[in-house]
């Protein structure tokens, strides 16, 4: 209250405020997922092209999946990737196969059924993922009918690049989104894949608010000699600006996502039975009760069974019909792993803080990988001396199991970004004392002011260090918080309505390399 507005005589109260402004730490978990959703409506409203925030996977389910039908019948389905076996003349050397009846089959999926968001969202809600963005593009487009060629890589013609740019443009009006998560973004051309990669690095350093994960195009069925041409080819793609925003993983991962009653002979031959009949019923040893139940699919009787029950009917009459819902399966629970990087991230940020590498732990629900990368392997992809661009391994071992053995950024030869926690830390530090300074924007640039924006970042910082996201034996190590006529600011600075802060931190680093020196030394008399 200002004296001078004080007309009539009496007594009155001036309340001061006894605590400054503070710092609120801003969300550091928040992936945002852009592709193709079963559908996307909910209460007769599109969310098609709209970043929709969820926090479940029920939510999920509400919004972008179809509604199950009424009891007896089976629940809908969400994904219905399709499979075709084709005979070989000789072995398969690059593909899942399996032999039947002495001949060679190929198992090869029909490339325009082949989508991975669903499962993603699946992925990183079983490895702790909490709230999440999600912008569908639009919905599964018509199957091809006909199988990828042998050792091809899939490329889905129904995913288009100009509907992932669009979905990753919509985002730039979201300033929550901490991680940008393409999985179907290996699904496109090779040239497609890098263009939407590079679109993602350069929004996110724009922004400065999220990192980009990346999948590489390859890691689903690499080849174990000549799989360094796809990490070459990634490297070529990904462009040279914002790499310090965004971090690779390698291979995809083999998942537990899909069950057995996801995947029957619907997704076989586009759900043509009579394909199936000739494999589960040949003539030189035949099954007449497969052939029955084949022949039941076709022409239902009065009161025919749902595809659930002709499906375990299938299973127990023929041993090969089981065997090929086993491979497929198998090949549909390959997965690319941001998303379940994502929900790692979330986990470990949760328990431990956005400064912890996300590395050295495992995937919930990895159970398998295309390729076992030895130590030597893993070299070439951590560390390139050309271009610098870091991948990050996920490897097996012995006893352990799946492990994410890398932590690094794109920006592998930078020591300000080479690793993700650093980067990620940055963006946490910066966005909280970013939001929480718009407190003071039109307030009297004096000194005043300045001790005020000092004491709340210092205070912000103290308590990150104490949490460990800094290192330092005292406060004044860890960090240092400068604004000031002659320190940051000039006599310009203030006319032209600027306050400028500087702020030092030193982050903390994971140890990626420890060395253990050892050395004989003579026995001694006790």
């Amino acid at each position: 209250m200002l004296e001078s507005n004080i007309k009539s005589p009496g007594v009155y109260i001036n309340e001061i405020n006894a605590f400054g402004n503070s710092v609120v730490p801003v969300a550091t978990a928040v992936p945002a997922f852009i592709g193709y959703t079963p559908q996307a409506m909910y209460e007769g409203k599109s969310y098609t092209n709209v970043p929709q925030k969820i926090t479940s996977f029920a939510e999920f389910q509400s919004i972008y999946c179809y509604p199950d039908p009424a009891p007896p019948a089976d629940p809908a389905k969400q994904y219905s990737p399709q499979y075709y076996l084709i005979e070989q003349k000789s072995k398969p050397t690059n593909q899942d196969y399996m032999m039947i009846d002495g001949k060679y089959y190929a198992i090869l999926p029909d490339p325009n059924t082949i989508y991975y968001l669903y499962n993603s969202i699946q992925l990183f809600y079983q490895n702790g993922g909490a709230d999440a963005y999600i912008v569908s593009v639009g919905t599964y487009g018509a199957p091809s009918g006909n199988p990828i060629t042998p050792g091809a890589q899939i490329v889905n013609p129904n995913v288009l690049l100009n509907d992932l740019k669009n979905g990753l443009a919509l985002l730039q009006n979201e300033q929550e989104p901490t991680m940008y998560i393409c999985p179907e973004a290996t699904l496109l051309a090779v040239a497609d894949n890098g263009t939407l990669m590079q679109e993602m690095l350069l929004q996110a350093s724009e922004m400065q608010t999220a990192v980009a994960i990346f999948d590489v195009i390859g890691g689903r069925n690499p080849d174990p000699i000549m799989y360094t041409n796809d990490i070459s080819t990634f490297r070529d793609n990904t462009g040279a600006q914002g790499l310090n925003y965004g971090a690779a993983y390698y291979p995809f991962i083999g998942t537990t996502i899909m069950q057995g009653q996801d995947i029957d002979y619907t997704n076989l031959f586009g759900g043509d039975v009579k394909q199936l009949d000739p494999i589960l019923n040949p003539p030189d040893n035949p099954n007449p009760t497969a052939a029955t139940i084949l022949s039941n699919i076709e022409n239902p009787p009065g009161a025919p069974l749902t595809v659930s029950q002709y499906n375990n009917s299938l299973i127990n009459a023929s041993k090969t019909y089981s065997q090929i819902m086993k491979h497929i399966l198998f090949d549909a629970n390959i997965l690319p792993p941001s998303a379940g990087m994502a929900g790692v991230m979330t986990v470990i940020d949760n328990q431990d803080g956005v400064w912890e590498a996300p590395a050295n732990t495992s995937i919930v629900g990895a159970s398998s990988l295309p390729i076992r990368l030895s130590e030597s392997q893993q070299a070439d992809l951590n560390v390139d001396a050309i271009s610098g661009k870091s991948i990050n391994a996920i490897r097996y071992f012995n006893g352990i199991g799946i492990l994410i053995w890398g932590a690094r950024t794109l920006d592998g030869n930078s020591q300000d970004w080479r690793y993700i926690s650093v980067r990620r830390t940055m963006i946490f530090l910066e966005q909280s004392c970013k939001l929480a300074a718009q407190a003071y924007v039109f307030q009297p640039n004096v000194k005043n002011t300045w001790e005020a924006v000092k004491a709340m970042i210092g205070s912000f910082l103290t308590t990150i260090w104490k949490e460990g996201g800094l290192q330092g034996a005292s406060a004044s190590d860890a960090f240092s918080v400068d604004c000031g006529l002659g320190s940051t600011m000039t006599s310009d600075d203030i006319l032209n309505g600027f306050m400028k802060v500087t702020v030092k931190v030193a982050v903390v680093r994971p140890a990626e390399f420890i060395i253990l020196t050892f050395q004989q030394q003579m026995a001694t008399s006790s």
